[in-house]
């Protein structure tokens, strides 16, 4: 198979959650909806059910979920809720509700209300400090909560083998988007960033070991070819989520590559495995949660120190790209309080960026392209 034919089925699959999601059910397996984020999936795959990313839509109005919801919440949290409520994700079992930050803390007692008896919505609160011994225990307590809760939508218990097994196969699936995140960097001819993006995107609407299955031959046909001699420039970006193919597309027509990535959505999601030598697996995931590291919603004890600001702007470098486009989710206050701080990290190393303003509603694509365009040449002229 070609890579141009393995890249068009992850954007097929990128492109249609609900036939996914009819696909899954078909075979008589349940799903389980994982709104963002740090949700341990690998419970869900443990208790055999489907984990199925909830990370809103680009192609949908919100009407209904305003009845629910505040108008400054985020419309990532907003089409999750919009989709749940038009039917688009009826063929849900369930549905998994983080409040790692102040919208979706809220807005997981929306959900709760709005779905009443319709599907099951689990509540999953993460501590703020989740390094030492009593952090863990919180960590722990909630994902057990989780776990019971589960394997009640499952019908079986789920167990601490089912459990080890899971991490096995998420930490193979980690590493590799880890590897295809490098080798779209060394074939930025080939996976463009609209390409880039619906790979990494696919991986929310499959099952991991189906996923990883697809990725690693993709993988596989991606390293025998040269390294390619890139003519234009590269970036990394940054944020929550950026994954309009339109607004990507205007990368592409400025000759703009995608060399690294620090978006939720994508790298920060598969930078950190669970050990897989824990004799709890309930603990290797409450570490794993502790390990993770530099992301604006989690908490860090040296945070006068800006260690994610250089942390983002090593990235730059170490990538090989000339610059940072940070995509601005719009209502997230978690972001736009960072921002000085990441701007102090990068103009102290001389990294120009420049800051786009988006959501999960975006129609009109002027302002990015003209931004996106200036940027190019300023690129140019810094190479």
């Amino acid at each position: 198979m070609s890579i141009n034919v393995m890249l068009d089925e992850f954007k097929e699959i990128a492109a249609n959650p609900k036939k996914q999601l009819e696909h899954y059910k078909g075979q008589g397996k349940k799903a389980i909806g994982v709104l963002p984020y740090y949700a341990p999936e690998e419970l869900v795959y443990a208790a055999g059910m489907v984990p199925f990313g909830m990370w809103g839509s680009n192609k949908k109005t919100i009407s209904r979920a305003k009845e629910y919801c505040a108008t400054f919440y985020c419309t990532i949290a907003q089409l999750a809720l919009e989709m749940l409520l038009d039917g688009t994700m009826d063929g849900l079992d369930g549905i998994i509700t983080p409040t790692i930050c102040d919208t979706l803390r809220p807005m997981s007692q929306n959900f709760r209300v709005s779905m009443g008896e319709k599907m099951p919505v689990i509540f999953l609160a993460h501590p703020q400090n989740r390094f030492d011994e009593n952090g863990l225990a919180f960590t722990v307590a909630q994902y057990t909560n989780v776990r019971k809760k589960l394997g009640k939508i499952a019908g079986a218990e789920i167990t601490d083998e089912a459990i080890k097994n899971a991490i096995k196969v998420y930490n193979r699936s980690r590493a590799a988007r880890r590897e295809f995140v490098k080798l779209a960097n060394d074939h930025c001819d080939v996976v463009t960033p609209t390409k880039r993006s619906a790979v990494l995107k696919a991986a929310w609407f499959m099952s991991k070991d189906e996923y990883t299955e697809k990725l690693e031959a993709l993988n596989a046909e991606l390293a025998k070819l040269p390294v390619c001699d890139w003519q234009g420039t590269k970036v990394v970006t940054s944020g929550i989520i950026c994954d309009n193919p339109k607004l990507l597309a205007a990368f592409e027509e400025n000759n703009i590559a995608i060399a690294a990535d620090d978006v939720a959505h994508e790298s920060r999601a598969f930078r950190t495995d669970a050990s897989e030598t824990e004799a709890d697996p309930m603990m290797a995931l409450a570490k794993q949660f502790a390990d993770l590291d530099y992301d604006v919603l989690l908490y860090d004890p040296q945070s006068a120190k800006n260690r994610r600001g250089e942390f983002v702007a090593n990235m730059v470098r170490e990538s090989g790209a000339q610059g940072l486009v940070l995509f601005m989710q719009q209502f997230c206050d978690p972001e736009e309080m960072e921002y000085p701080y990441l701007k102090k990290a990068l103009d102290d190393m001389g990294i120009p960026h420049i800051k786009l303003g988006i959501d999960q509603q975006m129609r009109d694509f002027g302002q990015a392209y003209t931004a996106i365009q200036a940027f190019a040449d300023v690129l140019e002229m810094n190479k």
